[in-house]
């Protein structure tokens, strides 16, 4: 008897995937080198302004160029994975490709450093997108939040605690090539780690309609096209969630946080380097309350709980970083104090967010999702975001740009996510009418 053959009832209960907790453990180890390798030059920045000789604007193209370049590279990745493996890609792209990291360290100008950078930048594109993807299929829809929430969360934990100490860099002569050194090189054990142990659990496997059907019938819908791509841009709740990402100023904080504080209020880059602490607790704290929040909402309000709270999400950020940012407190303490509250209403985003992109597209597409999500709108907003602000802010003042970007666009974004009530239920439940007839279809033919 085959397994398809086994169960002619779909399960009821939370799918439970074999080992999904450890196997995210491993993921999320991935995603924390990554984005650990991609803070350190906007963290370190004040050190390679001096070392280099370059200006505030050069930060914005740094951050700009590797936002674009995963722009293309991200969805090639996401394709490269449907042709070869997810397993491989990530190996490849997020964890051997640290070598560029390594190579980044030796740079002897701004141009050699925006070139290296730039193309290590082009294999972490992968990261997000395929990542996302295996947590889709890794964790029901019920649990999903959790997880999201979790791995976010850790990465942005461990990165509190490591921000500090890359801000002590600056006592190291040319400390921030160091930094690229030994992170690039610890990406490179990582990759090896992933090609050891991680263990692909197949595109759909967390889904009730088609847990119990084999791995063949779940992936035969699987082939990415570039009809089935472009049928993402025909779901409405999945366009305003991308026009939202493009209104999201709050992306500036990872980026000039620590140069604000720098040249807005006169800290010193070591002083200014602690606030990555709390505010990395304070993210942390926010994907755990946002995954708790997303799940519970979800139960109570399947058709307008989760649109809920990604807009109040925006909301109570703006009215916190408007506080945390336009008046000078003297003290790093309280500039601590409204950092971490701006990571906590921050860090709820991808704890409802992702599980929402997830909702709306079949296991198939969620890739292809998150490639547009994150490595092409998000990337769109970060380098339009970094750019402004770098020459905006040799122009007008960090201060200013803080004020449009993370106070008052964020408003704007708050009142734009009112339109996702209207469509979100209904695509939802679109996709759950195609995955049970995926289901009964491949149950039919087997009888």
């Amino acid at each position: 008897m085959t397994e398809l053959s086994q169960s002619t009832v779909m399960p009821t209960t939370e799918v439970q995937v074999k080992g999904r907790w450890r196997q995210l453990s491993l993921l999320g180890g991935t995603m924390l080198v990554d984005s650990t390798e991609a803070s350190l030059v906007s963290s370190l920045f004040p050190l390679i302004r001096q070392s280099l000789g370059v200006s505030l604007g050069a930060l914005g193209v740094l951050t700009a160029s590797g936002k674009i370049v995963g722009a293309f590279t991200g969805p090639f990745w996401v394709w490269a994975a449907q042709r070869w493996s997810r397993k491989s890609v990530l190996v490849v792209a997020t964890g051997l490709w640290g070598v560029w990291g390594v190579a980044a360290g030796f740079s002897q100008n701004f141009a050699q450093l925006l070139v290296l950078y730039t193309v290590l930048a082009a294999g972490y594109a992968a990261a997000h997108p395929i990542i996302t993807e295996l947590i889709g299929d890794l964790f029901g829809g019920s649990t999903r939040g959790r997880a999201v929430g979790v791995v976010y969360g850790a990465v942005s934990l461990v990165s509190a605690v490591i921000g500090p100490l890359k801000g002590q860099l600056a006592g190291v002569d040319e400390g921030w090539r160091w930094g690229l050194w030994g992170i690039g090189a610890f990406n490179i054990v990582l990759g090896i780690a992933l090609w050891i142990w991680f263990r692909d659990p197949g595109r759909g496997a967390a889904e009730r309609q088609l847990a119990d059907l084999d791995r063949a019938t779940r992936d035969a819908h699987s082939k990415l096209t570039w009809h089935k791509a472009l049928s993402l841009l025909k779901i409405r709740s999945l366009v305003l969630l991308l026009v939202s990402r493009l209104l999201s100023g709050h992306l500036l904080v990872g980026t000039f946080g620590v140069v604000f504080l720098v040249d807005v209020y006169g800290f010193s880059t070591q002083k200014a380097a602690i606030v990555l602490l709390p505010f990395g607790i304070g993210y942390f704290l926010g994907t755990l309350l946002g995954g708790v929040l997303a799940d519970w909402a979800t139960r109570r309000s399947p058709r307008h709980g989760l649109v809920a709270v990604l807009q109040a999400a925006q909301i109570v950020f703006a009215l916190v970083a408007f506080f945390g940012t336009q008046f000078d407190y003297g003290s790093i303490g309280l500039f601590g104090l409204f950092f971490a509250l701006m990571g906590a209403t921050q860090g709820v985003n991808p704890s409802v967010n992702r599980p929402m992109v997830m909702a709306i597209t079949p296991p198939e597409l969620r890739g292809a999702a998150f490639a547009l999500y994150v490595s092409i709108f998000e990337a769109i907003a970060w380098a339009a975001f970094s750019l402004g602000a770098g020459f905006l802010g040799d122009a007008l003042g960090l201060r200013t740009v803080f004020l449009w970007a993370l106070v008052i666009l964020m408003l704007i974004n708050g009142a734009f996510l009112t339109l996702l009530y209207l469509p979100y239920a209904d695509d939802v439940a679109r996709v759950q009418r195609e995955l049970q007839a995926r289901r009964d279809q491949a149950l039919g033919r087997s009888t």
